[in-house]
Parts: structure tokens; C-alpha cells; sequence
């Protein structure tokens, strides 16, 4: 397993790092054995670098890699990263949200402390505020407060989870020295954080971790037009309508573009992410061991060559957000 420096924070972390969402059980039934080897493989295999947060299964996820990390007491150092979602309200927040109402001291206070009894952890490696808003950039309070809570030592890093909506938005707290870590949506679909996010978090030495690797599905070439999604089961959402059929044919285009590489569409989707310089790590999601496997391996294959990676930005796909709302 390859390893990437994380920002300008004096470490190093997995270039495959394990996403943890489908364990806590928001993508369909997930049984917990399966959740525990999954992440046994991936450690086993190098992994060393897990993001969770408390909205994966009300705080199931977490407590499952407490679990393992405990079992696995002897190991080497793991770095966990969870999220703190704002009070309750609007998602995305709107632009007449308070940021001293959605993420109050007091409130970010409490729910770290139920993160660090979740992870069973005295120091939470870094806690990501789950989504933001531009509106609250002029004056962003609930950065100021994790401040004083990394100068306690209840946190090592600060960050953020991009708005899918708006993902530019966390640009000027980079700028202005807000995070340490920024987590984004980047794909071969979703090509936008390369004109000018990933190039100012590279600038600011934030590290950058990339979620939705596999447009939550899509870019693995299982699906058809005809699949369907349970209820529980986020993507019944996000594909809602004709978004499967839609997704499919585009997905099609990509595999024709792939066809003299020897590359499988999964494959070729991560070394897409990790051809960008400022990556620092991406997060598939693993729900069994073979999946665990199958991502880590990604790893150790070749760079994308200059023409392939030159095919796949070609499928760059200005579709709009897709919300998993009504």
C-alpha cells in the first residue's frame, strides 16, 4: 500500500483509505461480521486511514471500528476521522441558517464528547464539520470553537465535508488558515474540485481526502438500467427517476474508453482520483472483504498514462447536484 503526506501535518497516510458509511447500514442491510473482516482486510493490507461519522447508523459505524481497533490493540497506529453533523434544520444549511445556531459551542461540545465515547478514544484524530454553507464564511464561529477544543486536546485536526451543493464554498476557509483537512467529492463524473479546489488545498497544506469515488455506485459497472435500490437504502434517493438509465449509458461510454487498458471501471475510477497530485487519500466504500481487497489492490497497479487519463477527463459531467431529498 502506498502512502501520501497528509497536507502539511508531518504524516503520512494510505493512498486507499477505508469509507465507512455502507457499515453503519444506510445503504441496505449490512450485517456485522461482514463490517468487522471488512475492515480487518483493509488494515491488514495497509490501510491506515478510516473516516466514519455519526450519522453512519447513529453512531453504529463508529462503535464497530472502536470494536476492531480495540481487538486489534497490538496493531499499528490507525488514523479515524469522523464528522459532527449541524443541530437540526435545513440540509444543505440555507443561506438564512446561523452558524451559531447549527454548530453552538455548547452543541459541537456535546456531540464530541458522544464521538469520543463512540470511538473509544480520549483525542479524535480529526473531526470534519459534515456540511457547510458559504453564507457563514464571513464570520465562521464554529471553526473558531474546535480551536479551542484542538488546544484542549480533544482534537489533532479540524475539518470540513464539502456541500455537495457548493463545494467551492470551503475555499476561503482554506485561505484563511480555518482547516487542516478538507473532504471532497471528486470523480471521473464529477471533475469540478480540479480547476480550483484541489489546486488551493495543495497551496494551503490541507490534506484532501476524496469521497464518492465510484459516483455511490455507478462508476463499479454493476449497475443496469433497470436496477432498483431498497427502501433504507440511500441510493434509492439519489437514482431516483431516470437517473439509473441515464447514469448507465454514461458509465457505458467510460468502459469503451477503458477497453485496451486492462483496467475494470472501479479501478480505473481510483486511479483517476489519485492522479491528481493533491489527494492525499480516497475512501470507497468496504462492506466485505472482498471488497476490502479489491480497493487496497488498486494501489500497487500503474499510474494512468497520459492518454487513458486525458479519455477520462473527457467525461467531465455538468449534471447538477443530485440530492437524496425530494
Amino acid at each position: 500500500m502506498k502512502q501520501r503526506t497528509f497536507g502539511k501535518h508531518g504524516f503520512s497516510v494510505s493512498e486507499i483509505g477505508f469509507g465507512a458509511w455502507a457499515i453503519g447500514g444506510s445503504w441496505g442491510p449490512q450485517a456485522e461480521d461482514d463490517s468487522i473482516a471488512a475492515l480487518n482486510r483493509a488494515l491488514d493490507l495497509g490501510v491506515n486511514l478510516i473516516d466514519t461519522a455519526a450519522g453512519y447508523g447513529n453512531g453504529r459505524s463508529e462503535r464497530t471500528i472502536a470494536r476492531v481497533l480495540r481487538e486489534r490493540s497490538a496493531g499499528g497506529r490507525v488514523f479515524v476521522a469522523t464528522k459532527t453533523p449541524p443541530a437540526p434544520g435545513a440540509w444543505p444549511p440555507s443561506p438564512y441558517c446561523r452558524a451559531d445556531e447549527r454548530y453552538a459551542e455548547s452543541y459541537l461540545r456535546a456531540n464530541i464528547e458522544d464521538r469520543l465515547r463512540c470511538l473509544e478514544c480520549d483525542r479524535i484524530d480529526l473531526l470534519q464539520l459534515h456540511t457547510w454553507t458559504r453564507a457563514w464564511n464571513r464570520n465562521p464561529t464554529p471553526f473558531a470553537a474546535l480551536r479551542k477544543l484542538q488546544a484542549e486536546g480533544k482534537l489533532r485536526l479540524i475539518g470540513v465535508s464539502t456541500p455537495e451543493h457548493d463545494q467551492n464554498s470551503v475555499i476561503d476557509l482554506m485561505r484563511g488558515g480555518w482547516i487542516d483537512a478538507v473532504q471532497v467529492i471528486y470523480n471521473i463524473f464529477d471533475q469540478e474540485p480540479a480547476a480550483e479546489l484541489l489546486e488551493v488545498a495543495r497551496e494551503c497544506g490541507v490534506g484532501v481526502i476524496v469521497r464518492v469515488p465510484f459516483d455511490e455506485g455507478s462508476l463499479t459497472g454493476k449497475f443496469t438500467e433497470d436496477t432498483t435500490f431498497p427502501e433504507g437504502d440511500f441510493r434509492r434517493a439519489y437514482f431516483a427517476g431516470d437517473r439509473v438509465p441515464r447514469t448507465v449509458r454514461r458509465v457505458e461510454a467510460v468502459r469503451d474508453d477503458l477497453r485496451d487498458t486492462g483496467l475494470t471501471l472501479a479501478q480505473a475510477a481510483l486511479k483517476f482520483i489519485l492522479a491528481h497530485p493533491a489527494v492525499c487519500t480516497v475512501i470507497p466504500g468496504m462492506r466485505n472483504a472482498t471488497q476490502a481487497a479489491l480497493n487496497c489492490a488498486v494501489s500497487d497497479l500503474p499510474d494512468l498514462t497520459p492518454t487513458v487519463l486525458g479519455r477520462l477527463r473527457r467525461h467531465n459531467w455538468r449534471r447538477g447536484v443530485w440530492y437524496s431529498g425530494k
